[in-house]
């Protein structure tokens, strides 16, 4: 079980761990955690570690082929903001995969890093 001291830890495959890192650091408010190299490396937010493991990693090779498809499940990152942020992410260059969709429970948009893996950006609506 995760104590409130522990960060809660998603593994993401990547092809490439330094365009991994940057990307994360550089657009999301990830830092470097204190694991890397050109196989494995970490960054954290908040109480996410986000575990980019590269092809020679071990979290990568003991991945089966049939599950590496990418599907619908991605992290979920929370913005007061979120047209701020799509609109500093577009100036630096990131493309989204979706448009904004609302929604009930506040607005959202997919971006991929990468490798291909997906993130959300999600606002909650206003009560």
């Amino acid at each position: 079980m995760t104590t409130p001291t522990q960060y809660a830890s998603v593994r993401y495959l990547v092809d490439d761990v330094p365009a991994a890192v940057d990307f994360y650091t550089s657009h999301l408010g990830f830092t470097q955690g204190p694991s890397a190299n050109p196989a494995f490396a970490d960054v954290i937010r908040g109480p996410l570690r986000l575990l980019l493991s590269g092809p020679a990693s071990s979290g990568a090779r003991a991945t089966p082929d049939n599950a590496r498809t990418a599907g619908a499940n991605r992290i979920h990152l929370e913005f007061e903001d979120l047209a701020t942020e799509i609109t500093r992410l577009r100036a630096a260059g990131v493309t989204f995969t979706s448009d904004i969709v609302t929604g009930p429970g506040g607005s959202q948009i997919l971006l991929t890093d990468p490798a291909g893996n997906l993130v959300e950006l999600f606002q909650p609506a206003t009560r």
